[in-house]
């Protein structure tokens, strides 16, 4: 039970709530300071542990408006995606741990269930808000322990194919329900301002359905400058200039815009929008991303994602790389093959920066498309491109690739389409956890017909995988790389073809054999160097292909070892599994061979530094060498703990 904190002149009011049913004995006056405070605390919070400011800053009016007007829990709150609910996670009673927010063993940086009542609905990916509230909204009418369902969602989620499936059903079933637009593409300049302040006026008094017209009638009334701030503001909704708003055609009452930052505006909006709607709202926000902190408003990004900083200066304490990141690597290729190439374009959903592609868009704006957050729409957009004959890259993390399935399945494999897949991100991915983890895509590619799946083992390997996927016109073809540094290898100045399903030998022994996919053969050496230490010899190879196998070097290998040990950085079902059901049809493990096939576990593994997760997954250089070691009748493993 929320108790609220007997008050004096000098306690903040931030340390007077205990959770939302304190925000709701507060003044609107008083919830207005409480605003300044929380994003104090928000500041002062991420300063120590890094996260995601700006996004979380440009909510906080928007999130203690919405806890002081709405029953939380037992009304339904949604963060789509969730990269702003830190006011919120302070909020609902998790302050003393926010300093903990994104780091082993505290606070996931997205909304988790299994963390608190108030997170009723997990999210990570974005435009999932809408429909899911949707279903609490049926579950409330079907007579479920559940209130008002509210989604919060960004102007960026909203343009994704599933928000418009869900608005489409949502309008058809006319049911109660309260979609907030949070609309961070556009400042309160003072005509919108003007205009939002005069209608926010006619919400509080009143009834929903003429709003529409109403606004539009006082709207053709203003002078030149304040009718044309109007007008943009309700164009970024509307399906023609002048006419309804997309959210009314799809059957939901639109509010807005409103200014929200203007706790009276959004109180008064709000209050009117849950007493008096019967069906589906939408109720349009317009906010400042970075809202309240300097740095964060100038800043290009906005402190999307931002290091531990200095709060005086906003300077970001980042160390610097000893290498460059895989992402950078990847951009630069890519820059290189569409400067030798025409035919060479890239695709990416709303990360041009996040995936590399803006450097190729430097030089190549004409042949660089974001296409927002839509996956399904990127790869076949792609597919398109392949038949016409351009030679499309396709830049989307692992854990976004997931999103698009179907679309690589049909669009892609079937018409065997020469669409070049840059998957980065790939494997376990730190801070972000498990909701942004590149486990599963070996597996769910590498089962596709006439696919060829790479990984580079390091940033000289990565170049040379974007050259060979340049040339590559057979079929669909990916490449896998992890997030952050390279291993620090001698780049070369070009890349080079490589061969189509080939790995390569890099180390030779004779007491085991460890055969790597991807990136972690780093760590795959390092194991090899403590078993040597133990008296094991160890022959290291890069397989580099997970489809087509390189069945003669695995041939070989079982051939000259008594144990082979497979290591990759994904979830079972991928290139270990493809080795054993090679060594099964062959024969081979009809001959006393021992297999180990090391992969992430089957479990999702919370966030936490790279190396930490991999710790716990067993997949750190003693945790391969141990398998190894184990699998020649070693003895005690704990002889090779480093």
């Amino acid at each position: 039970m929320d108790t609220l904190a007997t008050p004096s002149l000098h306690t903040p009011t931030l340390d007077r709530v205990a959770g939302p049913a304190d925000l709701r004995r507060l003044s609107d006056a008083e919830l207005g300071r409480l605003s300044d405070e929380l994003r104090a605390e928000l500041i002062d919070a991420v300063s120590q542990t890094g996260g995601h400011l700006g996004s979380s800053l440009g909510v906080v009016e928007m999130t203690v408006a919405i806890h002081a007007v709405f029953d939380t829990p037992r009304d339904k709150l949604i963060w789509d995606v969730g990269h702003q609910c830190y006011p919120h996670k302070i909020l609902t009673g998790r302050r003393d741990r926010i300093r903990t927010i994104r780091q082993e063993g505290g606070l996931s940086g997205f909304t988790k269930r299994a963390e608190s009542e108030f997170d009723p609905f997990g999210a990570a990916h974005s435009s999932t808000s809408i429909s899911s509230a949707l279903g609490f909204a049926v579950g409330h009418d079907m007579g479920q322990a559940t209130g008002d369902a509210i989604a919060v969602i960004g102007d960026g989620a909203i343009s994704a194919g599933m928000a418009y499936e869900a608005m489409n059903n949502a309008g058809h079933e006319g049911r109660r329900l309260f979609v907030i637009l949070n609309d961070n593409e556009m400042s309160i300049a003072p005509p919108t301002g003007a205009m939002s302040a005069y209608l926010s006026g006619l919400y509080g008094n009143t009834p929903l359905g003429p709003l529409k017209d109403m606004a539009e009638s006082w709207e053709s009334t203003l002078p030149g400058p304040l009718r044309d701030g109007a007008r943009r503001a309700r164009q970024l909704v509307t399906g023609m200039p002048g006419g309804g708003t997309l959210f009314e055609e799809l059957g939901f009452s639109y509010m807005g815009p409103i200014d929200g930052h203007d706790m009276g505006q959004l109180l008064k909006v709000f209050r009117a929008a849950r007493s008096r709607a019967s069906g589906p709202v939408l109720i349009h926000c317009c906010t400042v991303k970075g809202k309240g902190y300097a740095p964060a408003e100038n800043s290009a990004d906005k402190y999307h994602g931002v290091a531990k900083f200095d709060v005086a200066s906003g300077a970001q304490k980042k160390s610097k790389p000893a290498a460059p990141s895989y992402t950078a690597v990847f951009g630069d290729a890519l820059t290189e093959a569409a400067a030798a190439d025409p035919r060479v374009v890239a695709v990416t959903a709303a990360m041009p920066s996040g995936t590399g592609v803006d450097r190729m868009q430097k030089r190549f704006p004409a042949r660089v498309f974001d296409v927002g957050m839509a996956e399904q729409h990127a790869v076949t957009f792609a597919a398109g491109m392949a038949a016409s004959g351009l030679r499309p890259f396709c830049a989307i993390y692992s854990t976004f690739l997931q999103r698009a399935y179907d679309q690589v399945v049909h669009d892609v494999a079937i018409q065997r389409l020469p669409v070049r897949f840059a998957i980065d991100r790939a494997g376990l991915v730190g801070a972000d956890g498990p909701t942004h983890a590149g486990s599963f895509d070996i597996g769910y590619l590498a089962n596709l017909p006439g696919f060829t799946v790479m990984a580079a083992a390091d940033e000289a390997e990565l170049k040379h995988m974007v050259a060979t996927a340049a040339l590559f016109d057979e079929g669909p073809i990916a490449f896998r790389y992890p997030r952050g540094s390279g291993t620090g290898v001698a780049l070369p100045e070009r890349g080079e073809t490589l061969e189509i399903g080939k790995g390569r030998i890099l180390r030779e022994g004779t007491g085991v054999a460890l055969l790597s996919f991807g990136a972690h053969l780093d760590q795959v050496l390092i194991a090899a160097d403590r078993l040597e230490a133990a008296g094991i010899t160890a022959t290291v190879a890069d397989a580099r292909f997970a489809k087509p196998l390189d069945t003669d070097l695995i041939d070989r290998l079982v051939a000259e070892h008594g144990a082979l040990i497979t290591v990759e950085q994904g979830a079972t079902g991928g290139f270990g599994a493809l080795v054993l059901h090679h060594l099964a049809a062959s024969g081979r493990l009809d001959r006393g061979l021992a297999v180990r096939t090391l992969t992430l576990p089957d479990r999702f593994i919370d966030h936490a530094s790279p190396d930490a997760m991999y710790r716990a997954a067993g997949l750190d250089a003693n945790g391969i060498a141990e398998a190894a070691f184990a699998a020649v009748g070693g003895g005690k493993v704990t002889a090779l703990r480093a």
